[in-house]
């Protein structure tokens, strides 16, 4: 029982529904210190962020030596492929089911958030796409140069990270996702706007479990090893990324959940895909993007975009996906000028789009984060193809 208490999983469902609860109950007040708390940890945990992506995939890259543009190949066209795939099947769903829907939407009657009382700004050191980018390049050239120096540094700094994430990230992380729920139950999006697109998300949730089910099918088909073994550890992950509605902030405890899952997911290939896949693969968001678009425009418009638009749509969203910070509403940021420029999409429409997008990020958000664990077993099962040894380092996460 005591073990039950201490763990994660538990800590995040007590933060979830506690947060609930006080935000019934809670005055102007105790918001003001909730909002301005909840902005604080935020702050902190999307500085660390870089940190986490450079200290994991640039040495992650030095450590697969001649085979690191290789994986960076493999690793990008799976995302891709995975992002594009969960779009087109989000369009055919879209085409079959939305016709029969009748939904009216209303965002009416939302209480509004008290100010921060002390706004505590902390800026990362670099935006998370720079982070991303310059640790790839760091990676690579380190590795053309053969530098020893900076590839021992970039060990010892990914041993820092992990203190970091260890004793700073995680335990703060179950208060941020109260706070977040707190916030949502005293404005009302939990108990206003919810109900108002149920079935929608209802129907997205759905897609969501049967596309990471494709996923882990073929990444056990192809690794050959049971996909049960990983995905059974990737509960921790799911509840944060519910909570955070960021793939970015939920990069730590999915980084844990992966290092459960050896010896079917490679240590170096946790190290070097979880971290990159948290950033451009968003097979989750993507969907749910595609089946809310189509949605908006039947709503606002009175009909389903054309198949053609929504063709070119989807392969252009895979690509902005790619792109997209792994941030609350990353994706859907990011393809505004899709959705404007290709489904003609106005202001009322792009309105619409953020409110319904944002009550369900969350699940899409957890659907990117677990579906990374298949994507990973699929690069595991290249390297033990290819021959691509195995690079272990004593790590701390398990």
């Amino acid at each position: 029982m005591k073990k039950l208490v201490s763990s994660l999983p538990f800590k995040l469902l007590l933060g979830v529904i506690g947060g609930i609860l006080i935000g019934q109950l809670a005055g102007e007040q105790l918001m003001n210190v909730v909002v301005t708390v909840k902005y604080i940890l935020n702050q902190i945990i999307v500085f660390c962020v870089p940190l986490i992506i450079i200290g994991f995939i640039a040495p992650s890259i030095t450590r697969l030596g001649n085979n690191a543009s290789k994986m960076l190949g493999i690793a990008v066209s799976a995302a891709y492929i995975s992002s594009i795939g969960a779009a087109l099947f989000s369009m055919a769903a879209g085409y079959i089911i939305i016709p029969h829907l009748s939904i009216s939407p209303s965002t009416d009657g939302l209480k509004e958030l008290p100010g921060i009382v002390f706004q505590l700004d902390i800026p990362q050191i670099m935006p998370v796409m720079s982070a991303l980018v310059f640790s790839l390049l760091l990676g690579l050239a380190a590795t053309w140069t053969k530098a020893a120096a900076i590839t021992q540094v970039l060990e010892e700094f990914q041993e820092i990270v992990l203190s970091i994430v260890t004793k700073v990230v995680i335990p703060i992380l179950p208060v941020f996702i109260a706070f977040t729920f707190c916030a949502l139950s005293y404005e009302g999006t939990i108990t206003k706007q919810l109900p108002v697109f149920l079935q929608v998300v209802l129907i997205v949730m759905v897609g969501h479990y049967i596309w990471l089910a494709v996923l882990y099918l073929i990444g056990g088909a192809y690794s050959r090893k049971n996909p049960l073994d990983v995905l059974r550890n990737y509960g921790p992950a799911y509840i944060t990324a519910v909570g955070t509605m960021s793939s970015a902030a939920t990069l730590a405890v999915a980084l844990k959940c992966a290092k459960k899952s050896q010896p079917v997911l490679r240590e170096d290939m946790v190290d070097f895909g979880i971290p990159l896949f948290a950033n451009i693969h968003l097979c989750g968001s993507v969907l749910t993007e595609v089946f809310f678009v189509m949605t908006v425009s039947k709503i606002l418009y009175g009909y389903i975009p054309s198949l053609g638009s929504m063709l070119l749509f989807c392969a252009l969203l895979g690509v902005f996906a790619i792109g997209a910070p792994g941030v609350p509403g990353g994706t859907v940021m990011a393809s505004l000028g899709l959705i404007t420029g290709v489904l003609g999409f106005d202001e009322m429409g792009t309105a619409l789009m953020l409110t319904i997008f944002a009550l369900q990020d969350s699940f899409g958000t957890a659907c990117n984060v677990t579906g990374d664990g298949a994507l990973t077993m699929i690069l595991t099962g290249f390297a033990e193809k290819h021959g691509i040894k195995n690079q272990k380092i004593e790590s701390g996460m398990s």
